[in-house]
């Protein structure tokens, strides 16, 4: 059975990859997603621009920070924060602006 769809969309599964860790490369989160770079890029910069997301460099890199606080964006979805997908999908996950 091949897979071709999957549960949680690429902002989600890109918002977990730099949640996981804040100093990935753009090129480290299209791997795990399996998207291109200049996708990966556009949902960062669709998740800055709705505030999900910010970042500042760091030397040559970017340190990204996830605003656990938001709303999730889907109607169905909307009463729990980004800190409750962050919980049940990667629960050991170390987040200090949490």
């Amino acid at each position: 059975m091949s897979q071709q769809w999957t549960f949680l969309t690429n902002h989600s599964h890109v918002l977990l990859c730099i949640a996981t860790n804040p100093d990935i490369l753009t090129r480290d989160i299209a791997a795990l997603v399996g998207i291109t770079e200049r996708s990966a890029q556009r949902i960062i910069s669709e998740l800055e621009e709705a505030g999900y997301l910010s970042h500042s460099k760091v030397g040559r890199r970017n340190h990204y920070e996830v605003d656990p606080g938001l709303p999730l964006r889907h109607p169905l979805e909307q009463h729990l924060a980004v800190r409750t997908l962050l919980d049940a999908v990667a629960p050991n996950m170390h987040r200090p602006n949490d």
